[in-house]
């Protein structure tokens, strides 16, 4: 695939642990400028080269031992973070439970070195503020975790790898988890303060992401392996300047989606291989009233010269959309031949959702087989919730502005399917060069669109 050039800009950092008077820290920041269809800002990250290294087997790490192998991680990266510093993970397969990165600290791997993720989930207590499915609340902590973070990195060739024993259990949806998730939607519908949102009891079973970052600044993600995610497995939600690089993500179990931006500004990913067993890359912005309250969009997000193994889209955008999605480029990414694929691009919505979705580009994209088609548009995607909850208030999502641009697949149902609500129809849809060797079904489904062009 072909690269895009990256310029890239060193300044000092003045970003400070927690408390902004201290300006110690020995982190630099970088300022990666994208191109883009759009006004792309600057993204920032932080570079870490000229920062202390801590090493956790100098503050008691053990393989095999978990609770003192955990204990260093959290006594380094406390100390690292103090002048800003690269807590370092050596060669070996390490066991661990939870991780709470800290502001001015990189989280390194080196090559050959595996931090083994505990699936105990006492190991994730006490709950912390977090997520599920679009809507906030105190959960099980994820396994890694920052938060209200500046300059935060997991870097280096080494492995993050869940253990999957009790996740695995949890991924069937019995009527007592059913009944927590109607709690929880209740609870984000009446407004209750997140802080009374408690979901940690013996029967809600919510799984934790895998690596969260929670309303960071300043985020990298370069050169690590993912495997196995109890849940969605790397989630930048609220936050601004996040950069996820030559990552490798293989998690094939319930809702694990690859990387899913959630109400966050200045995102790439960018050289990543994804193996899921959901969206490779989904962005979100919150369910409903939650979102409507934080009212804060995804917006300036590129998807570059990736390839994608298995998934169910490439890219989704939703269902989660009420804060509102804008301005996502995706350029030259590929999708294996034999994978695993429902849609290249869906877009996906429903009655109670809200928000929009505008300036959606795709271009130079080629894939094998997809079990449906090319692109798709619906707004009538409820799932489980169809049957759950009742409507509590019916708002509409505006779509528009979708362009696909030399896009290619081997063999498709459809090259577009763009299901419309009478009320408000998708908005300005154009293609060009969005062809398939061979379509089994029709090129085209179209219902309440309006100006819809494909161009050969």
């Amino acid at each position: 695939m072909k690269k895009h050039l990256v310029i890239i800009v060193s300044v000092i950092s003045l970003f400070s642990c927690h408390r902004p008077s201290n300006t110690g820290t020995m982190v630099k920041i970088n300022t990666v400028k994208v191109a883009a269809p759009f006004k792309m800002p600057a993204i920032t990250i932080p570079d870490f080269s000229n920062c202390q290294k801590f090493l956790i087997t100098d503050y008691g790490a053990v393989p095999g031992d978990k609770e003192n192998t955990s204990k260093a991680i959290a006594t380094a990266i406390a100390k690292a973070t103090v002048n800003g510093g690269t807590v370092i993970i050596p060669k070996g397969e390490w066991q661990t439970g939870k991780v709470h990165l800290k502001s001015n600290v990189n989280l390194h791997l080196e090559e050959g070195a595996v931090l083994s993720f505990s699936s105990n989930p006492n190991d994730y207590l006490p709950a912390v503020h977090t997520t599920w499915e679009g809507m906030e609340c105190y959960n099980y902590s994820p396994l890694v975790y920052a938060y209200n973070c500046i300059n935060v990195a997991i870097t280096g060739k080494g492995e993050l790898r869940a253990e999957m024993e009790t996740w695995q259990k949890w991924f069937a949806r019995p009527k007592a988890h059913m009944n927590s998730l109607k709690y929880l939607y209740d609870l984000a519908a009446k407004d209750v303060p997140v802080e009374q949102r408690q979901m940690v009891n013996d029967s809600a079973n919510l799984r934790p992401q895998f690596i969260q970052f929670n309303r960071c600044q300043n985020v990298l993600m370069d050169g690590v392996s993912v495997k196995n995610s109890p849940f969605w497995t790397v989630h930048p939600y609220l936050c601004k300047n996040v950069v996820i690089r030559h990552v490798n993500i293989y998690a094939h179990g319930h809702n694990n989606d690859g990387v899913d931006p959630e109400m966050s500004e200045n995102v790439l990913i960018e050289d990543c291989i994804f193996d899921q067993g959901d969206d490779a890359v989904s962005v979100k912005s919150g369910r409903d009233h939650d979102a409507w309250r934080l009212h804060t969009p995804s917006k300036n997000t590129v998807i570059r010269n990736c390839l994608v193994k298995n998934g169910h889209q490439l890219i989704a955008l939703g269902s989660e959309l009420s804060g509102g999605i804008e301005n996502v480029f995706i350029d030259n990414c590929e999708v294996v031949d034999g994978a695993k694929l429902n849609h290249l691009l869906f877009i996906k919505t429903n009655e109670r959702r809200g928000g929009y979705v505008k300036n959606i580009w795709m271009q130079n994209v080629k894939s094998g087989k997809i079990d449906l088609g090319i692109l798709g548009i619906e707004t009538d995607v409820l799932y489980q919730w169809k049957d759950l909850m009742p409507t509590y208030k019916r708002v509409l999502t505006p779509i528009s502005n979708i362009y696909l641009d030399n896009v290619h697949a081997t063999d498709v149902k459809f090259i577009s399917r763009v299901k419309g609500q009478q009320e408000l129809p998708v908005n300005n849809v154009v293609l060009k060069k969005v062809t398939a060797d061979k379509v089994t079904d029709k090129n085209e489904t179209l219902i309440n669109v309006n100006n819809f062009k494909r161009e050969l």
